[in-house]
């Protein structure tokens, strides 16, 4: 081995060895602060949409699609609507991390002094869900002798489903009766799922659907392009929207769901509320992070009820807004996912302030080192000192020992020779 080679691997093995204890003790504070902090976002997460066809199953697949990117499975439940999604995440055994819920029912289900909510955190409002009343334009005809329903207080006599229990569309359903003053027991109020209804309703069974959903849903796009069915123009939107600080009045305009055919033919008002997604408090700042980023994309673009940009936003809900979210939306995308990988940059923004303060301890300690590693070398020269004074001594004490002494200097010698230093 080439002399110069050698020395090299002595200095570094030196090095390593007398900085050693710095070095594990640098590893250990970093996995110690690593498992505390939890930098990385879980890999599994289970979100709560709603009926099978409806908007929140169609928008829970691209969120899905979106964080499979990111390595994050998502496993969609579907649920009778944004009551039990609501359940779900306030039963801390559900299993449910996430959930489409529909505003204005944060209340509903939750012990009177409120508790129930104060585990739950807002993510923001997405889009909003109209609420959609469609009915048989020959019902109309046979129970009002014209084809028009044009008041909510015209219902009594009709057979109606208001979606199932447990759905926002039912309790909206029921707030609307009442602010008209209608008489559930006035109509055959059903309770039937999206799709048996819809089935009834085309055969003829029944007489009127509600739905609260986003344009998104399959069963919307369908009605609003069946022949027969007409879609209730809330022409009272804007005293519906001071009544109901959750709703909203919207506008389906003129021709938006088919230009070529004209339909609708006349702007349609309607009422709407704002749709949000709701965690738990304590979700993992990274999957919030992800969430919101994925909303920006799927809910961030131009729509029938809202101009690009409109959403999502952290308006209309009465849930506190999630430290993570509220950041998204006041600064953008974090600097560092502007440049790096999701899991760097997030592995970065997690831990640096940790990083900061470990090189803070660490920099003092480290002035140990250099003086450590050169007693080290150094007494590899010293301790051989001891030996050639002693030798030294019994030469003056004893002259006669000289060829003795000459013996044990050799020897020396060749032990010193063979010592290996840095240079």
């Amino acid at each position: 081995m080439p002399q110069r080679f050698q020395h090299t691997l002595v200095s570094v093995r030196d090095l390593l060895i007398t900085g050693g204890p710095l070095i594990v003790l640098t590893l250990v504070l970093l996995v110690v602060a690593y498992w505390l902090l939890k930098p990385t976002p879980p890999d599994h997460m289970v979100l709560a949409t709603g009926s099978q066809r409806g908007a929140y199953a169609e928008f829970g697949t691209r969120y899905a699609r979106l964080l499979a990117r990111e390595g994050i499975k998502v496993e969609l439940r579907n649920t009778q609507g944004s009551i039990e999604n609501l359940a779900l995440l306030r039963d801390a055994t559900s299993g449910v991390d996430v959930a489409f819920v529909q505003g204005g029912i944060e209340g509903l289900g939750q012990p009177n002094d409120g508790s129930g909510n104060d585990d739950l955190e807002s993510l923001g409002s997405l889009f909003y869900e109209p609420v959609w009343l469609f009915y048989r334009e020959e019902s109309a005809r046979r129970l009002l002798k014209e084809p028009t329903l044009t008041r909510l207080s015209q219902l009594p006599g009709w057979r109606v489903n208001g979606d199932t229990e447990g759905s926002g569309a039912r309790a909206m359903v029921n707030q609307l009766l009442e602010a008209n003053a209608v008489d559930p027991r006035g109509l055959t109020l059903l309770n039937q799922p999206t799709t048996p209804a819809v089935v009834s309703f085309l055969a003829g069974d029944i007489d009127a659907v509600v739905f609260v959903s986003a344009p998104e849903s399959l069963m919307v796009q369908m009605l609003l392009r069946t022949p027969g069915v007409r879609l209730f123009d809330f022409a009272q939107s804007e005293a519906y929207a001071r009544r109901f600080p959750s709703l909203s009045p919207v506008t389906l305009p003129r021709g938006i769901v088919d230009l070529a055919s004209d339909q609708p033919s006349q702007d349609v008002h309607l009422v709407a509320p704002t749709a949000m997604m709701v965690a738990r408090e304590g979700t993992h700042p990274a999957l919030v992070q992800l969430l919101v980023q994925a909303a920006a994309q799927i809910h961030g673009t131009a729509g029938w009820f809202r101009h690009k940009g409109d959403f999502p936003n952290t308006r209309n809900t009465s849930l506190p807004i999630a430290s993570e979210a509220a950041r998204f939306y006041r600064d953008g995308l974090p600097l560092l996912q502007r440049y790096l990988p999701f899991w760097l940059a997030n592995l970065i923004d997690r831990m640096w302030v940790v990083l900061i303060s470990i090189v803070a301890v660490l920099i003092p300690l480290s002035r140990v080192v250099p003086p450590l590693y050169q007693f080290r070398v150094r007494s590899r020269v010293f301790r051989w000192y001891g030996q050639l004074r002693e030798i030294e001594t019994r030469l003056h004490a004893q002259p006669q020992a000289a060829a003795d002494v000459a013996r044990e200097l050799d020897a020396l010698d060749d032990k010193v020779g063979r010592i290996s230093v840095p240079l």
